[in-house]
């Protein structure tokens, strides 16, 4: 299977520096000339378009569909990650609002996270299970997963089976990683969480 994953275009709580996990904004106008961009320069004969079920990525994968008409499927596995209290909130506000959990550094912890949302490792499982999935259902086919930042590094991370910069990778709005020869290694979670640096 090639992968190509797609991040979402720029919200507003994007353009603002704010978490945004679970909320559910749709893109500005930005974002939408970033979809538009993308789309011109998508990998030829795609066979499969996978999207997250939020507003944003709809959106970002119905103007990148304009091109390809593909049948657009929606896995909930692949939804941005829950950031609980501090979704809204900038890293200032969180830390005001939330200090002893902002003392905790609770975004980079892997088992735990910010009260009702969820941990790094909840996120890996559900995100590692989708790979799973779509591996089976897509051999030898090229597909394209319209998705989320922390999805994106998720997806990196489990495919090079290595956490260690994990925390500074990053996709931009509205940029692809392309994965070609998708294969998922086999890993256990004590070995990923060991490759996981410190949060600081």
């Amino acid at each position: 299977m090639d992968l190509y994953v797609v991040r979402h275009g720029e919200t507003w709580a994007n353009a603002e520096h704010r978490y945004l996990g679970s909320l559910d904004p749709s893109l500005t106008e930005r974002g939408r000339e970033q979809a538009q961009a993308l789309g011109v320069n998508l990998p030829n004969q795609l066979d499969a378009l996978v999207v997250s079920p939020r507003l944003r990525a709809m959106e970002t994968a119905s103007i990148l569909n304009q091109r390809l008409n593909l049948p657009a499927q929606t896995m909930d596995c692949f939804r941005e990650r829950d950031v609980g209290v501090f979704e809204g909130l900038t890293q200032s506000d969180a830390r005001a609002r939330y200090p002893q959990l902002w003392s905790q550094n609770i975004t980079r912890q892997w088992s735990l996270g910010p009260t009702g949302g969820e941990s790094i490792v909840d996120v890996v499982k559900r995100v590692r299970d989708g790979l799973i999935d779509l591996e089976s259902r897509y051999p030898s086919k090229r597909v394209l997963l319209v998705a989320h930042g922390f999805v994106a590094k998720t997806i990196r991370a489990l495919t090079k089976n290595d956490f260690s910069d994990f925390y500074n990778w990053q996709l931009s709005n509205g940029s692809m990683l392309a994965l070609e020869s998708f294969e998922l290694p086999i890993a256990d979670l004590d070995t990923l969480q060991a490759s996981l640096p410190p949060g600081r």
